[in-house]
């Protein structure tokens, strides 16, 4: 399944005025990188992932369209899967981006990578 094209061009508006983003081609979807954070992605497998933090996953999960995020099976703390009638309007891409921004914002900035040595 591709990923959902409008769903990203949205979340590249909304995050447009920001000089922290980067977005790279991830997991079959497109991720947005704020401070070199994973926070918002267009994901291959439907809908968008949200980085919400662990101490907020459990109440997100009780909203209309959202799931768990899981990989291999396994349930990714601190994000989650939002379903396409989760973020069908502006205004709701807009609050699941901004969730997304808030925790990010949270975090301190990552340092550039350093190569490894060998």
């Amino acid at each position: 399944m591709p990923y959902d094209v409008q769903a990203a061009d949205g979340i590249r508006v909304l995050l447009s005025d920001r000089h922290d983003v980067v977005e790279r081609k991830m997991m079959g979807g497109i991720v947005f990188m704020v401070s070199g954070h994973m926070c918002v992605t267009a994901s291959g497998r439907g809908g968008i992932l949200v980085r919400v933090g662990p101490e907020a996953q459990a109440g997100v999960l009780k909203e209309p369209h959202v799931k768990p995020m899981t990989m291999a099976g396994r349930s990714i703390a601190g994000f989650v899967r939002v379903m396409p009638d989760g973020y069908r309007t502006a205004a709701s891409l807009r609050k699941w981006v901004k969730r997304g921004v808030k925790f990010v914002e949270s975090l301190p900035p990552k340092s550039a990578r350093q190569p490894r040595k060998r």
